[in-house]
């Protein structure tokens, strides 16, 4: 009697050690599985979320001294994914955008350069790898000078494209600028009776933003434009003038003044002249160049 209380008993453990064991491996099956379950998520979530939706806009600190081309870089990204990529520029005298002047065959980089295709259409390729590979950092370069042979019949330098992009990324999102996209042009209405000058502005936009400003001047008496003359030493502001700086050396200042506050009224005078202290370096009067800017501007709302 006693031996069969004593199976029992070891039965009963027995069972309750098995019951036990099933009841952990179920338990950590399920936890695998949820584990495994919440990391897919969270990577799918991660690659999903890789950027924040919006516009994404960087552009050239600088005009290039020599092409007189600023690159600018627009980008759009829906669901965490780049789904636009446009890289374009600005030139330096305002008018038109660097692909409406290579679509209109006046780049010529087919004809000058004797390159397989136009300038704009190389930049397509270019933004095409980029929403295909989502980061601007998957490009290897051949030279210091930014080409690559990573991109099929693209033979232009890349680099500041793909930098300018992930800057704009590492930005973060932007709101469009409050102008429509396009070049805008304003002149005097007439030539000043005492200089003979009449005076000139061009603007850029894109992403509605101003990214080029051009302030010049033309001569009733005919001959080069006032920047011109002034880079030549004709207009003689140092010389006559005992300025600082020549005419058209103060106005780049103005003009990157403009670029960077995004506004014409964005300025303050000193006198009834259109002088300011708002801009450093600049002694010559600039109210006749923020009006035009204003005027032209008003083409763009």
């Amino acid at each position: 009697m006693k031996n069969k209380i004593i199976s029992m008993i070891l039965s009963l453990i027995l069972i309750t050690g098995l019951l036990s064991g099933c009841g952990s491996n179920t338990t950590s099956g399920n936890t695998n599985s949820n584990t495994a379950s919440n990391t897919s998520s969270n990577t799918q979530e991660t690659q999903k979320s890789k950027y924040a939706d919006g516009i994404y806009f960087a552009q050239a600190d600088d005009f290039d001294a020599q092409t007189g081309w600023k690159d600018v870089v627009t980008l759009e990204v829906k669901d965490g994914k780049i789904v636009s990529a446009d890289w374009n520029g600005a030139n330096k005298n305002g008018g038109a955008d660097k692909k409406t002047v290579s679509k209109e065959g006046k780049y010529g980089m087919k004809q000058i350069g004797k390159a397989q295709s136009e300038w704009h259409e190389q930049a397509q390729k270019a933004e095409a790898y980029l929403i295909e590979k989502q980061d601007p950092k998957a490009i290897t370069y051949k030279d210091a000078e930014g080409h690559t042979d990573a991109i099929s019949g693209v033979s232009i330098h890349v680099m500041s494209f793909f930098k300018l992009a992930e800057k704009a990324l590492a930005n973060g999102p932007v709101q469009r600028g409050p102008y429509k996209d396009g070049t805008y042009h304003a002149e005097q209405a007439n030539f000043d009776p005492q200089t003979g000058w009449k005076e000139t502005v061009d603007i850029t936009v894109i992403n509605g933003n101003i990214v080029a400003a051009n302030w010049n001047g033309v001569n009733k008496a005919g001959g080069d434009d006032k920047k011109t003359q002034s880079a030549k030493g004709i207009y003689g502001m140092k010389e006559k003038g005992k300025a600082q700086s020549e005419w058209h050396e103060q106005a780049q200042k103005v003009e990157a003044y403009l670029i960077e506050k995004q506004d014409p009224k964005a300025i303050t005078y000193k006198d009834a002249e259109g002088h300011t202290d708002a801009i450093s370096g600049v002694s010559i009067h600039v109210m006749n160049f923020f009006k035009l800017a204003e005027q032209a501007l008003s083409q763009a709302k």
